[in-house]
């Protein structure tokens, strides 16, 4: 049992297993992992553009063909927490290879679909077979980076998969526009094969030795298959810790959804846009927010480990990493939203549209301050289940974020785009609050409930 005291890794005597991969290695496995990252977000981001062209091909409605929506939502939760799971038994390369067949078939799946019962059976599979990609990737990060490095990488890993999440409407709203649904998601199939392949040729386990659950068995079969309970991977989450930065971070995402998802319907209607691919195009300030800040914020969370560590002389406490939160949760955050309100309410024209695309940029930014540095908290904190960790903390605040999204829009007609987005700013500062709390009492909170943390026994 930890006990308040512990620190959780106090010594370096560990950190040789870290020197298994050269800088270059690193470099090149942290660049197959954004890649593979990236891809659910195309995945999920590029299907709403295309809602009204496959209504009209398959002969529905836009509110019928939404229902994938919430199925995609289900299908990745599902399929992070089997994925991630899995990881852990098998190995994070044998994992990869498994899931990425299942989102080529779905894809194609997807572009030859003639029905809503077809289509949502095979958007079910194509989301569940790339849902594993931000866990796997958190857990191989965590598997190649010592502690004072970690967060940098997931920052760069973080700021591509964010950056996709922006880019693809715009992408898939000109596909929408001058293109085809049914050749997005070809794309997306061969997008998946390739991926396959870089995977197959060029990615080593990264998995620690003698980490892995089949690495344990004393007897086994050459093709060995072996019930995993995917949904052990939640029971992480009733360390009051993970739980609550789990929560903080949900709050902090929420606000990028309140701009984003009605988008069309806020600084598109107040600015007289109509144009699928220039709305998509308004989403690009975010996601730019999103791949500069991210590798900003996690040098940054590195940079604030080693003063503290310092500080008190070589002994490290995870949650000085939390400190790195301030900027983005308590600033740069709530500001971006509410004047994004606010802006978008009173001020019109050119100089609104561009005052909203700048918060939306700072929204961007805001975010990754404080998702970054709490993505390597929970690798720091479960660096041996750092996969599962992620998966159970993206499943539940995804149950979350869709049940908050499906109440933006209701919102903005009932009391208006300013009070909405300050409603959002305030969800943001009680996050940041969370993790003033968490700072603060961290070291009780590992102490109440044991789910086995890193120590410097266990962070092999």
């Amino acid at each position: 049992m930890i006990s308040e005291e512990s620190p959780l890794l106090a010594s370096t005597a560990h950190e040789a297993i870290y020197d298994k991969f050269a800088p270059h290695q690193k470099r090149w496995i942290v660049f197959l992992v954004s890649f593979a990252g990236l891809l659910p977000m195309f995945v999920s981001a590029t299907f709403v553009p295309s809602i009204p062209q496959i209504a009209k091909d398959l002969d529905s409605t836009h509110a019928v063909v939404s229902l994938t929506v919430s199925l995609s939502i289900l299908a990745s939760a599902v399929g992070a927490l089997v994925w991630a799971a899995y990881s852990s038994f098998y190995g994070r390369r044998s994992i990869y290879l498994w899931g990425m067949p299942f989102l080529c078939v779905g894809s194609y799946g997807v572009g030859l679909s003639t029905s809503l019962r077809s289509l949502l059976f095979w958007r079910f599979v194509q989301t569940f077979g790339c849902s594993g990609g931000i866990p796997l990737g958190a857990g191989v990060i965590g598997d190649i980076y010592k502690l004072e490095e970690r967060g940098t990488a997931i920052g760069v890993f973080f700021g591509a998969t964010l950056f996709g999440f922006a880019v693809a409407p715009f992408l898939g709203g000109a596909a929408a526009q001058y293109w085809s649904w049914r050749n997005l998601h070809y794309s997306l199939a061969a997008w998946g094969l390739l991926q396959l392949l870089l995977v197959y040729i060029w990615f080593p386990e990264t998995s620690h030795p003698g980490t892995l659950g089949i690495d344990k068995l004393t007897r086994r079969r050459w093709i060995h298959i072996t019930w995993v309970n995917p949904i052990s991977s939640l029971w992480l989450l009733r360390s009051p810790n993970l739980f609550a930065v789990m929560l903080a971070s949900t709050l902090v995402l929420i606000t990028d959804y309140v701009l984003l998802v009605p988008l069309a319907y806020t600084i598109g209607v107040r600015y007289g846009i109509t144009n699928e691919a220039i709305i998509g195009a308004c989403f690009l300030p975010n996601g730019l927010g999103n791949f500069i800040g991210a590798p900003i914020a996690g040098r940054l969370s590195d940079i604030v480990v080693k003063r503290w560590r310092e500080k008190r002389k070589g002994v490290w406490c995870p949650e000085d990493r939390l400190r790195a939160t301030w900027i983005g949760g308590l600033f740069m955050v709530p500001l971006s939203i509410g004047a994004s309100g606010l802006i978008t309410t009173y001020v019109g024209g050119p100089i609104g549209l561009c005052l909203n695309l700048l918060c939306l940029y700072t929204n961007g930014m805001g975010v990754d301050f404080v998702f970054n540095p709490i993505g390597s908290y929970n690798v720091d904190v479960a660096r041996s289940r750092s996969a599962e960790v992620t998966a159970a903390s993206a499943a539940i605040r995804s149950l979350i974020l869709s049940a908050a999204t499906a109440l933006v829009i209701p919102s903005i007609e009932r009391i208006g785009v300013a009070w909405t987005d300050i409603i959002a700013a305030v969800l943001a500062i009680i996050g940041q609050g969370i993790i003033f709390l968490t700072i603060r009492y961290g070291d009780r909170m590992r102490a109440s409930v044991d789910v086995g943390l890193s120590t410097i026994e266990n962070d092999s």
